[in-house]
């Protein structure tokens, strides 16, 4: 029997229905889908809030989810009703006052885990449980529509991320990359919930690209733990990969174990794969491709072209042409870089020596958690430069000499830090047409935060930083211009919507939901009432 809960303190009223030509015009006053919009450049048109007003930005409620610790929500916004997500659980609350409109839990799930958040379209608020469960709810009172189990917790997949909406699909991936399974994308009906197509991130035998991973090509990893980006035009989805199994031990695996670690371009309506381009070929420092890819047309070397940006966790920055997959160039993104001593003309890492996971410990940059991870980038059109949060940091990798047991866990060895090497966050402002690095901002916390970014017409950058601040920069120079203190780390990225005419900026602490909003003086009508005290 199906054991769910639901809660409403009161059902909407008829909502505006999503369509998906409200998603290809977000963002505008909402915010509707993760990245706020199909090409990941988290800009906001919205300039209620600038450069020379954020100063007095203020808290206007904050929303504590219970029993919440490490939240990787990013919020959606849709006619004044937020939609937040927590471990299994969905909440909409009032956009305005932060009030619970109504709440469903998936009380049967087996399998706990983060979740980064749901899609709408329709009258619909899409979400999946830990167990892998697509679920369809009514965004009126989250009322359950119908579900559907894509995969299974026994094979060792779970779910982390939000689902992606693109025309009439819903698409999701996998978590599960360090068990020993087989990733995927798989695109479902928006209406029914009936499965479109499933892509494999790792070939069967037989196929292309499955004689890249000798013995382990049935348990190769490749999760794809975090959602895509879209270009409509092209009707081409593109989506990022994670690690190949295990995950510091690569002896087994001989190859360059397609497509672990890399971007693949898939056509939406078919799912099949239109081009890949791998950024680490045999990754034996878990270092995935999960961040996101960001759309985008600039002029490169003095020619208009259409590209896919993408800041790697192995320490480089990408451009790479997004009609083609081909590799336009690759610069730095952080300075604690060793592993490889560039780049070739196709792109491939030219390695160098001795880096690879030893038993004894060897040292690498960048460190196990990557240059950068799943910390949302952005984009500014204005300033044309692109935003990411970086660390800079180097790691002991280690390999282990156990036989390999798929599903269990079993990642083959392990990274931690030298002594006295913490690490440093830093956002950083980079101009893609040439690479060069146009600012930086150091944080100087416990290097434990892992927010992303979001841009303003305002001309502001909104992110938290490692010390428990929610943190606004000038987008041009990067300039110190306001901060608020939550508390608490933060493990996602903030957004900007507007509710009656009212501008506000919210993001998800490690158990609350803060939003900010200009400071409004109260004035009082009339003169107050006096009492005579005898």
């Amino acid at each position: 029997m199906t054991k769910i809960a639901l809660v409403a303190a009161a059902a909407l009223p008829v909502l505006a229905q999503v369509r998906y030509e409200d998603i290809l015009k977000s963002p505008n006053k909402d915010w509707l889908t993760y990245a706020g919009d199909y090409r990941a450049l988290r800009h906001s048109p919205l300039d209620q809030i600038t450069v020379a007003n954020v100063g007095s930005l203020v808290p206007k409620w904050t929303y504590h989810v219970p029993k919440a610790n490490g939240l990787r929500t990013g919020p959606l916004v849709h006619d004044g009703v937020m939609y937040i997500t927590a471990t299994n659980e969905v909440h909409a609350l009032d956009a305005r006052t932060g009030r619970r409109i109504w709440y469903w839990k998936d009380t049967r799930a087996k399998k706990e885990a983060v979740n980064r958040g749901v899609g709408l379209l329709g009258d619909k608020v899409y979400f999946v449980t830990a167990d892998l469960y697509l679920t369809a709810l009514d965004r009126r009172n989250g009322a359950v529509l119908w579900q559907t189990k894509y995969a299974s917790i026994e094979d060792g997949l779970f779910s982390s991320a939000a689902p992606f909406i693109a025309k009439d699909k819903v698409i999701v991936g996998t978590a599960g990359g360090d068990t020993g399974m087989r990733g995927f994308v798989a695109a479902f009906d928006a209406n029914t919930g009936k499965e479109v197509w499933r892509f494999y991130t790792v070939p069967k035998r037989g196929e292309p690209g499955g004689d890249t991973w000798g013995d382990y090509v049935e348990y190769g990893g490749a999760g794809t733990w975090l959602s895509g980006t879209f270009d409509p035009e092209m009707n081409t989805l593109f989506w990022t990969t994670g690690n190949p199994w295990p995950d510091f031990y690569g002896g087994d695996r001989k190859g360059d174990n397609l497509y672990s670690c890399s971007l693949i371009a898939l056509d939406l309506d078919t799912g099949k794969l239109k081009w890949y381009f791998q950024f680490t070929p045999h990754d034996t420092h878990d270092w995935d491709a999960q961040s996101w890819p960001v759309v985008l047309d600039i002029n490169f070397k003095g020619q208009p072209r259409k590209v896919v940006l993408h800041a790697n966790r192995n320490g480089f920055f990408y451009v790479l042409d997004r009609t083609t997959g081909e590799f336009l160039r690759a610069t730095r993104l952080v300075e604690k870089l060793d592993w490889a001593s560039g780049v070739d003309a196709k792109g491939r890492p030219i390695l160098v020596p001795g880096k690879d996971p030893t038993p004894g410990g060897t040292l690498a940059c960048p460190g196990v958690r990557g240059a950068t991870n799943w910390m949302s980038p952005s984009y500014n059109p204005v300033t044309k430069l692109f935003y990411v949060v970086t660390l800079e940091q180097c790691d002991i990798y280690t390999s282990s000499s156990k036989e390999p047991e798929p599903k269990k866990n079993f990642s083959g060895g392990g990274a931690g830090p030298k002594p006295l090497d913490v690490g440093q966050f830093w956002l950083r402002a980079f101009d893609p047409a040439t690479g060069a690095k146009k600012w930086e901002y150091p944080m100087t916390g416990p290097a434990e935060s892992w927010a992303g970014t979001v841009s303003t017409a305002g001309g502001v950058v909104f992110f938290a930083d490692d010390d428990g601040h929610m943190v606004a920069v000038d987008a041009r120079d990067g300039r110190h211009l306001w901060h608020y203190y939550m508390g608490e780390g933060t493990y996602a990225s903030p957004i900007t919507y507007a509710v009656d005419g009212k501008q506000y900026v919210a993001v998800a602490s490690s158990t609350a939901i803060f939003s900010f909003g200009l400071f409004e003086p109260v004035k009082p009508e009339g003169k107050p009432p006096v009492r005579q005290i005898q």
